[in-house]
C-alpha cells in the first residue's frame, strides 16, 4: 500500500526563470515500509517536490497547476492551510539539510520536540516530557535526561541532526521526508544517521522519501529510486537496477561521476618540499581558576611535508583536527607550539610585518564559494584585489584575472557579473581563480568541493588536479569524503583528535590500512560496498 502518490504533478515557475516549470508531470508512489530516493543536481526539481508534498512550497512562486499529491489517499493539493498544519507532524514530516538553521537557537532543544506534542496532542507536562525522552532514547542519544535542557549550539552536528530526527518521528508519521539529512556530517556520522533512519523506519514501517545527490547513500538504503533532471523525472526503478544498469544518459552521467574508492597507482612526487610542519601545536583554552579550566587540543605534535607537484590528503571527522592544520598553516591563527617551514623558512611564531611577504605563497580555496565572495564587487574586482594589494598594476592584474579565468573554464567577459550570477559550482572556479591570481606556491583545498553536485565535483576535482600540474602546486587536500581523497590525493594522512594516527600513499593506506580507527573510516563510507555501472 502506498502512503504517498503523486501524480502528474506540475508546479510552475514565476515569469523571467530559466524555466516554465520547477516540477513538471511527475508521477512517484512512496509503500509503507519503504524507502524512494529521488536524486539529481542542484536545480533538478527535488526540494521542490518535497515542499509542495508538505505544503511548505510558496505557492505565490511555485504554484501547482496539474496533478494530485495523495497522503493515504487524501490529496494534499485540496487540503486547507489549517489542515496541512495538523497533518504536518502528525502524519507525515521533514528533516531538513542544516539543523543549526531549523532548530530555534534560544530554546532548549527538548522543549522543541515537546512543542510538536503540545500543538498536537492533548498531554499533561510530565507526559509530555516522558515522551520526549522517549523519542530521544529512539534515536540513541546519549544521556537524553541531561540534553533534555541543552541548547543546540551545545550539541554536535550528528546530535543535532538526531534531534531532528527525534521532532520528526515523535507523532510517528506515517511519512517521513529527509531532504539532504546527512551532506554536512562527516562519514562515520552519516554511517549512523542512515543506520538509524533505515532502523526507525523498518521498526515503525513508516514510509521514507530521501532526497540526495549521493550515489553512495542510495547504495545503502534505497528499495526504489528516482532520477531528476531540469524538473522531470527521467528514470525509476528498483535501486539494484538503476545502479547497475541506468538505461537514461543523464543517470549514466550521474553515475558515472561518482569517485572510485580504489585509488589509482601514483608516482611518488620528487619535487622540492613547498611545506612543512615539525611538532605543530594548537591548544584552546586555559588552565582557569585552581585548575578548574578546560583545555582542548585541537592539534598535537603534527609533522606533514608537502612537495611541488604533490596532493597531501588529510582526512578524519568533525573535530579531528583537520581545518586547525590548514588555519595554522596559513597563519589565519597562531600555533601554540612547533614549527611551520615554507621554503625552508620558519614562519610559526613570524610577526605580521616580515608574514606578508610569505602570504602570496600560500592560498586557500574555502568550502562555501558564496560566502568567500563578497557580494558586492564584481568577480573580476574579487581576483585583481590580491595582486593589487602585493604592487602588480591594474592592467597586469586584469590581463591575469582574465586568462586565469579560461585556466578555470569560464569565459573572461564574466569577469564584469555578482557571485549570485554564478552557480555553486562556477563560484568554487572563481574561487580558485582568485587562488591562483596570487601565483602562490601551495594551495589549500579545505572541503572545497563536499558542498558540490556529484557531476560538479568531479569537474571541480578535475581542475584542482590540473591546475596542481600546470602550476607545479603544493597541494594540501582537506575532506572528510574519502571517495574524494581517493581520486585525487598522492599521499593521505589521517587524523583522529587532534593526533596524526596513520599516513602513506594512498593506494597504500586504502588497501591495507593499519589502525582500527582508519578501518573504521573507510568502512563508514557510504555504499563502499557498491559497484557502480
Amino acid at each position: 500500500m502506498s502512503v504517498l502518490e503523486i501524480e502528474n504533478l506540475s508546479v510552475s515557475l514565476p515569469k523571467g526563470a530559466d524555466r516554465k516549470f520547477a516540477i513538471e508531470d511527475i508521477t512517484l508512489s512512496v509503500g509503507r515500509g519503504e524507502i524512494v530516493c529521488v536524486v539529481g543536481e542542484s536545480g533538478s526539481g527535488k526540494s521542490v517536490t518535497a515542499f509542495s508534498v508538505m505544503g511548505l512550497a510558496d505557492r505565490r512562486a511555485l504554484t501547482p497547476v496539474a496533478g494530485e499529491i495523495r497522503l493515504e489517499g487524501e490529496n494534499l493539493l485540496e487540503a486547507s492551510d489549517a489542515h496541512l498544519r495538523s497533518l504536518r507532524g502528525e502524519k507525515m514530516a521533514m528533516i531538513f539539510q542544516e539543523p543549526m538553521t531549523a532548530l530555534n537557537p534560544v530554546l532548549r532543544v527538548g522543549d522543541q520536540i515537546a512543542e510538536m506534542l503540545e500543538i498536537h496532542e492533548t498531554l499533561s507536562a510530565s507526559e509530555r516530557r516522558a515522551r520526549v525522552i522517549a523519542a530521544m532514547q529512539d534515536v540513541r542519544l546519549p544521556d537524553p535526561e541531561k540534553m533534555y535542557g541543552s541548547y543546540p549550539h551545545q550539541l554536535s552536528g550528528g546530535q543535532r541532526q538526531r534531534i531532528m530526527i527525534a521532532m520528526a518521528l515523535v507523532l510517528e508519521p506515517v511519512l517521513l521526508i529527509a531532504d539532504e539529512p546527512t551532506t554536512a556530517l562527516d562519514v562515520t556520522t552519516q554511517a549512523q544517521i542512515l543506520k538509524l533512519i533505515k532502523d526507525i523506519q523498518t521498526r515503525k514501517g513508516m514510509g521514507v522519501l530521501f532526497i540526495t545527490h549521493d550515489f553512495g547513500v542510495v547504495a545503502e538504503i534505497a528499495d526504489r529510486v528516482a532520477v531528476m533532471q531540469n524538473g522531470r523525472i527521467v528514470e525509476q526503478g528498483e535501486a539494484g537496477a538503476v545502479l547497475g544498469a541506468p538505461s537514461h544518459p543523464y543517470t549514466q552521467m550521474l553515475i558515472g561521476a561518482v569517485p572510485s574508492m580504489t585509488p589509482p597507482e601514483r608516482q611518488p612526487a620528487t619535487g622540492k618540499i613547498a611545506l612543512e610542519t615539525r611538532g605543530l601545536g594548537k591548544t584552546y583554552g586555559s588552565p582557569g581558576l585552581f585548575g578548574t579550566g578546560r583545555t582542548v587540543h585541537a592539534a598535537q605534535a603534527v609533522n606533514l611535508t608537502v612537495r611541488r607537484g604533490e596532493t597531501l590528503g588529510i582526512v578524519g571527522e568533525s573535530g579531528s583536527g583537520k581545518s586547525t592544520v590548514a588555519r595554522c598553516v596559513m597563519r589565519l591563527i597562531d600555533p601554540t607550539s612547533g614549527e611551520i617551514l615554507i621554503n625552508d623558512e620558519n614562519i610559526a611564531t613570524m610577526r605580521e610585518g616580515r608574514l606578508r611577504a610569505h602570504r602570496r605563497d600560500i592560498q586557500i580555496v574555502f568550502q562555501d564559494p558564496y560566502r568567500s565572495l563578497n557580494p558586492r564587487r564584481t568577480v573580476g574586482q574579487s581576483i585583481v584585489e590580491g595582486p593589487m594589494n602585493f604592487g602588480i598594476g591594474r592592467d597586469e592584474a586584469r590581463g591575469r584575472a582574465e586568462e586565469l579565468m579560461r585556466v578555470v573554464g569560464l569565459a573572461p567577459d564574466a569577469l564584469e557579473r555578482f557571485p549570485h550570477q554564478f552557480s555553486g559550482g562556477q563560484r568554487q572556479r572563481i574561487c580558485i581563480a582568485r587562488a591562483l591570481a596570487m601565483e602562490p606556491v601551495i594551495l589549500i583545498a579545505d572541503e572545497a568541493v563536499s558542498a558540490l553536485d556529484v557531476s560538479v565535483q568531479a569537474q571541480v576535482l578535475d581542475l584542482l588536479d590540473d591546475v596542481r600540474k600546470r602550476f607545479d602546486l603544493a597541494m594540501l587536500f582537506i575532506t572528510h569524503d574519502l571517495r574524494v581523497a581517493a581520486q585525487i590525493c598522492d599521499r593521505i594522512m589521517v587524523m583522529n583528535q587532534g593526533e596524526v594516527v596513520e599516513s602513506g600513499p594512498t593506494a597504500a593506506v586504502y588497501a591495507n590500512p593499519q589502525q582500527d580507527y582508519t578501518k573504521a573510516l573507510l568502512a563508514a563510507a557510504p555504499g563502499h560496498h557498491a559497484r557502480f555501472a
